[in-house]
C-alpha cells in the first residue's frame, strides 16, 4: 500500500482536485448565467434552491402573475436548456466523477442523504457544515436528479434498501446477499453492536467470503469528515477501509444507528425509542452512571431523539413507577443491571452485612455502601447508630442485631 506507483499518485491527485473544485452553489451559478431571469427564478423557486422550502406551481405562478401550467412549461423549457449545453460537461464532469469514485468505493451504492453529506463536507469541508448545508444538499439534488439522472441510476422502490444511487448497469446482488444476511445474524442474536462489530460480523459471513474481491475496492476518498459526532467517535480509518460494507449499514431499510452510535434493528427500542422511559433508559445505559432526574431530561433533550420535549418531572415520575431504576443518591438514579438494589441506606447496609456472612468493620461496610448507594459517609455512620438493628462487636466491627430476619 506505501509503494504507489506514479500512475497510482496522478489518479490520487487528479482526484482531489476534483474534490477541491467540488461547490455545487458555483456550479449552479454558472449553468443558470445560461438562463433569462424568470428561468432562474422558477427553478430556484421549484426546487428550493434558496435554502426556502421548495414553492409549488402555485405559488411561483401568482408571483410571475402566470398559470401553473405556464411554470411548469419554463421548469420544463429551462432544464431542457440546461442539458442541451455545449459546455455541459465541463461544469459537471467533476462532479460526475467524484460520485463515480464514492460509489466505486462504496461497492456500487450509497444511501441518497448519506451521499449527499459526503459531498457537503467536501464541499463545505470538515467542521464547516452550517446553516447552508440544507441549501448545498438541495443543489446536489437538483444536479443529480435532473442533468446527471442518466448518469446513474436511482432506487426508489427497494423493499431492501432506502432511497439510494447506484452505479449504471452495476450489479446489487453481492450488496443484496449481505444485507440479507447480516438482517437474519441480528435478528438471531437480539443484541445491539458498535460500527467495527458489526462491520467485522459482516466479513465473517457467507454472503461476504464468496464476493470478497468486489467489497475490497480501492480507498482514495477519505470520508472522515462525514462520520464526526458530538455524542460518539466512529472508527473513521476502519470505516474508509471498509466503505462497501458501511454503505450497506447507511442503506438498509431495517438497519439503523441510534444517537450513540450503536447499531440494530429499526425497530428496537435501544434504537429507535419510542416512549419517555425508553429514551431515559438510553441516556442512563450509554452514560455509564447514575444522573440526576433534571439532568436526564436535559440531556434527552439536548440529543433530540425527536421533536418532543421532555420535562424534569415527568422524566422523575417514570424513574419512580419503573424497577429497572434505582435510587441511588437525592435525586440519583442508576440501572438496577448494574448491579444497584432498591432500599434505604439502613437496608442495604443490613443487605451488605447478611452477604458477606461475618461482621464487618466501618470502613468496609462504607465502601461497600458507597457501590450501591451515591451518599455521604456520615449517612451511611449515622445509620450504623441504629442500635434496633445493628450492634458493634470486638475489633470495631458491626453485626446485624440477633434476632432480626434480613431478606437475602
Amino acid at each position: 500500500m506505501g509503494n504507489k506507483s506514479i500512475l497510482d499518485q496522478i489518479i490520487n491527485n487528479h482526484q482531489a482536485e476534483e474534490v477541491a473544485r467540488l461547490d455545487a452553489v458555483e456550479i449552479i451559478n454558472g449553468l443558470f448565467s445560461e438562463l433569462n431571469e424568470r428561468e432562474r427564478d422558477v427553478l430556484t423557486r421549484r426546487f428550493g434552491l434558496h435554502g426556502e422550502d421548495r414553492e409549488t406551481l402555485e405559488e411561483i405562478g401568482k408571483i410571475h402573475s402566470l398559470t401553473r401550467e405556464r411554470i411548469r412549461q419554463i421548469e420544463t423549457s429551462s432544464i431542457k436548456r440546461l442539458k442541451q449545453l455545449e459546455n455541459l460537461d465541463s461544469y459537471l464532469s467533476g462532479l460526475k466523477n467524484v460520485i463515480i469514485h464514492l460509489l466505486e468505493e462504496h461497492g456500487g451504492l450509497m444511501e441518497k442523504e448519506y451521499l449527499f453529506n459526503n459531498l457537503v463536507n467536501f464541499s463545505l469541508g470538515t467542521g464547516k457544515r452550517d446553516d447552508n448545508e440544507i441549501k448545498h444538499k438541495r443543489h446536489f439534488d437538483f444536479l443529480i436528479s435532473r442533468l446527471l439522472h442518466d448518469k446513474f441510476e436511482e432506487i426508489n422502490d427497494s423493499k431492501l434498501f432506502k432511497e439510494s444511487l447506484k452505479l449504471k448497469y452495476h450489479s446489487l446482488e453481492h450488496l443484496e446477499n449481505l444485507t440479507l444476511e447480516l438482517l437474519a445474524k441480528i435478528r438471531e442474536v437480539k443484541k445491539i453492536f458498535m460500527t467495527e462489530d458489526l462491520i467485522n460480523l459482516s466479513k465473517g459471513l457467507g454472503a461476504y467470503k464468496t464476493n470478497e474481491d468486489k467489497f475490497k475496492q480501492t480507498n482514495n476518498l477519505d470520508i472522515s469528515g462525514v462520520l464526526s459526532s458530538n455524542l460518539f467517535q466512529e472508527p473513521a480509518d476502519f470505516i474508509n477501509q471498509n466503505k462497501a460494507i458501511y454503505s450497506i449499514l447507511q442503506a438498509a431499510r431495517e438497519i439503523e444507528q441510534n444517537k450513540f452510535g450503536h447499531w440494530g434493528i429499526d425497530e428496537s427500542r435501544e434504537i429507535r425509542p419510542k416512549t419517555i422511559n425508553d429514551k431515559i433508559y438510553l441516556i442512563l445505559k450509554n452514560s455509564g452512571q447514575p444522573m440526576h432526574f433534571a439532568e436526564i431530561a436535559e440531556k434527552i433533550n439536548q440529543v433530540g431523539f425527536d421533536k418532543k420535549p421532555a420535562n424534569a418531572a415527568t422524566v422523575h415520575n417514570e424513574l419512580i413507577l419503573d424497577d429497572k431504576y434505582i435510587l441511588v443518591g437525592r435525586g440519583l438514579y442508576g440501572l438496577k443491571e448494574w448491579g444497584y438494589e432498591k432500599g434505604t441506606v439502613t437496608e442495604v447496609i443490613e443487605k451488605v452485612m447478611v452477604l458477606a456472612q461475618r461482621p464487618l468493620s466501618r470502613e468496609e461496610i462504607i465502601d461497600k455502601v458507597l457501590k450501591q448507594r451515591m451518599v455521604k459517609k456520615a449517612t451511611i455512620n449515622l445509620a450504623l447508630m441504629n442500635r434496633q438493628k445493628f450492634e458493634p462487636v470486638a475489633e470495631g466491627k458491626y453485626k446485624i442485631k440477633t434476632g432480626i430476619a434480613v431478606e437475602r
